[in-house]
């Protein structure tokens, strides 16, 4: 189904460690990503997994490039939005090679 020339879509996704949720929506040419999200979460329902998203607090991008909710998006985008890490990658690893050099193996 085509896009009309006043309305753009756009893919709003959100990844648990298992699994992708993937909301499409149609919004006018002016709509922002806060407004796609707003969409999203409205098609979401009351699914549990929605319960558990930071819809209003979470940071968002697109495409991977951090953006603010104020922010238009272009048609076809794939707006974001990003859960928290439990432990930061980096110390998780310099905790990993401490552990292996005490142990005596080296990298």
């Amino acid at each position: 189904m085509p896009v009309g020339a006043d309305r753009k879509r756009c893919v709003v996704v959100y990844a648990t460690p298992t699994e992708q949720l993937l909301w499409s929506v149609e919004l006018p040419l002016s709509a922002t990503i806060g407004q796609a999200l707003e969409s999203a979460r409205a098609a979401c329902g009351g699914a549990q997994v929605c319960a558990q998203i930071a819809w209003d607090s979470a940071p968002v991008g697109v495409f991977g490039e951090v953006r603010a909710r104020q922010e238009q998006f272009a048609d076809g985008d794939r707006i974001e939005l990003y859960r928290g890490l439990r432990r930061d990658p980096r110390e998780r690893r310099r905790q990993r090679v401490q552990r292996e050099r005490s142990a005596g193996r080296r990298r």
